[in-house]
């Protein structure tokens, strides 16, 4: 038995217009495949054997587009349409089904992850939910003043970079989570791992060494699409 993945499709992607105006955000090439494609294939080289689909926004076109797609034979794919807006583990909790531990992403995300030693590090961990995260770099374009309760200034930095950990849009989530979700409600991830935390589950972060972009403007799609043409063996080996 592989893996499962959920992977959450229905977005309208308004940032990346006018590309979307007649594409769904998961179906926007990079280089010359669509970035849910490369996802997919990722997974099937990770061990993933079943995907579901979450799709909204023009999900038509992403069905036609994988209805005879050689992918199939590696893998299942199967959709849920979206009846309503109600946030990522909204929708998980409408999908529902799941008892082993199970990947969800975002369908607009490059990276380099290795997915099958995020399960692994899930499995070891003990958690409930697996983040797994980037390292955001952040320029503050101002001078940064260290005060005292007193407001005499003790220290200056100027225009200091600043280092966040951050969701990647990737997770791991253990069978045990449909306990903490509630159908027909409307809840995004920080809501549950927010949840979790004060029901005093465990929820850790998984911190690797890749490349990771999403989709989010077309500057992005721009630096996507550039690192995937030259580095296309690091995003897809081989025969995948």
């Amino acid at each position: 038995m592989g893996e499962k993945a959920v992977i959450f499709a229905g977005g309208k992607g308004t940032r990346l217009s006018p590309y979307t105006t007649v594409l769904p955000k998961p179906l926007v090439p990079v280089g010359d495949l669509p970035i849910l494609e490369i996802l997919l294939r990722q997974l099937v080289n990770h061990g993933v054997t079943e995907v579901i689909l979450a799709v909204g926004h023009l999900a038509s076109l992403i069905r036609a587009y994988f209805e005879h797609h050689p992918l199939n034979e590696r893998l299942s794919i199967t959709y849920h349409q979206e009846s309503s807006p109600l946030g990522t583990v909204g929708a998980l909790a409408e999908i529902g089904g799941f008892d082993a531990p199970f990947f969800a992403m975002n369908g607009d995300i490059l990276t380099t992850l290795d997915f099958a030693e995020l399960m692994r590090v899930h499995r070891q961990g003990d958690a409930i939910l697996t983040v797994a995260t980037t390292l955001k770099r952040v320029q503050i374009e101002l001078g940064v003043l260290q005060l005292t309760e007193s407001r005499r200034i003790v220290g200056y930095d100027e225009k200091p970079v600043k280092e966040y950990p951050a969701s990647m849009g990737i997770y791991v989530y253990d069978g045990r989570i449909k306990e903490h979700m509630v159908a027909g409600e409307y809840c995004d991830v920080p809501t549950l791992v927010l949840r979790l935390i004060e029901r005093g589950e465990k929820v850790q972060a998984y911190v690797p060494d890749a490349y990771w972009l999403d989709m989010g403007n077309r500057g992005d799609l721009e630096r996507a699409t550039e690192q995937f043409e030259a580095n296309r063996a690091l995003f897809l080996p081989e025969g995948f």
